[in-house]
């Protein structure tokens, strides 16, 4: 059974070209990789060859250290210049071999993907044992604000509502992908931070200048009214402003990692094989 299609890959290259050919809002990307620097630097070994899968730019790519650094690029205005190996191609369904990396690394990408269970699958397979998957989504508190506040917004004015914002994944749905895709040692966590804006009509310029618009193949073709935009910036200021006026922007950043299955990993403890009840250990704490 195929995955249900959702969205709309060709709109996604275009707006993401159409960002890039003007001042690409990309600070969003650059905090990613910050913080994708810090986690590898956590990691005691070195990486011969690792794959940058899908980033919508090259950012990721120019930070790895590793031997030899593949890219594989959404567009070809995205693809960027580097010491790797760059090539374009769709992040959920470009092949990317059997064995062939020991770090795959994946910012904002496998969000808008029709099947990200089976790109998880694909990852783990293209990894040699022991090979490590590190990946950067968008969480579900992301804009949560300019979700409720267009959804407020057309149900008052039209009694009914498209869907503007992608749903996002949450940390625990996530972890069970990771396992069901073969992954062993799964981990997610969650970096939660908050923009500031003057309101959100500049929220949705710094969104458009990502390329992060609605991609979703069911959302409304019809034209949005001004009205609707109007009455939404209003609600959002009424909810969602500080004392000074400027409205608050969630972004979470939901982290994934795993690691492809090797002999020499932690294993867990069989079920009973402990030496100790809890009770007998809670016991001994106490004073």
């Amino acid at each position: 059974m195929s995955a249900p299609h959702l969205f709309d890959r060709p709109l996604i290259a275009r707006r993401l070209d159409r960002a890039l050919a003007a001042t690409p809002a990309d600070f969003l990307l650059r905090r990613v990789v910050d913080d994708l620097e810090e986690r590898l630097a956590l990691i005691k070994r070195e990486f011969a060859d690792a794959l940058d899968l899908g980033a919508p730019g090259p950012h990721a790519a120019a930070a790895l250290k590793a031997a030899r650094v593949t890219r594989i690029a959404p567009t070809a205005a995205s693809l960027g210049a580097g010491r790797f190996d760059g090539r374009i191609g769709d992040p959920g369904q470009t092949p990317i071999g059997e064995a062939a990396f020991d770090l795959v690394v994946s910012l904002l990408a496998l969000h808008a993907i029709d099947d990200l269970p089976g790109a998880l699958i694909q990852i783990r397979r293209a990894l040699k044992p022991d090979g490590l998957l590190i990946a950067a989504l968008p969480g579900g508190d992301t804009l949560s604000e300019l979700r409720d506040s267009l959804l407020a917004a057309e149900s008052e004015l039209t009694g009914g509502a498209s869907p503007r914002v992608i749903p996002f994944a949450d940390a625990r749905a996530l972890g069970g992908l990771l396992q069901r895709a073969g992954f062993a040692l799964p981990v997610v966590d969650s970096d939660r931070f908050t923009v500031r804006y003057a309101d959100m009509f500049a929220l949705m310029r710094d969104l458009r200048a990502f390329g992060a618009t609605n991609p979703l193949i069911e959302r409304s073709r019809r034209f949005a009214p001004r009205e609707l935009f109007l009455r939404a910036a209003q609600t959002y200021a009424e909810r969602f402003a500080d004392a000074d006026g400027r409205v608050r922007a969630t972004f979470e950043i939901l982290w994934l990692a795993g690691w492809a299955p090797h002999p020499s990993q932690q294993k867990p403890l069989a079920p009973g094989s402990a030496k100790m009840r809890l009770e007998d250990a809670v016991k001994q704490k106490r004073p």
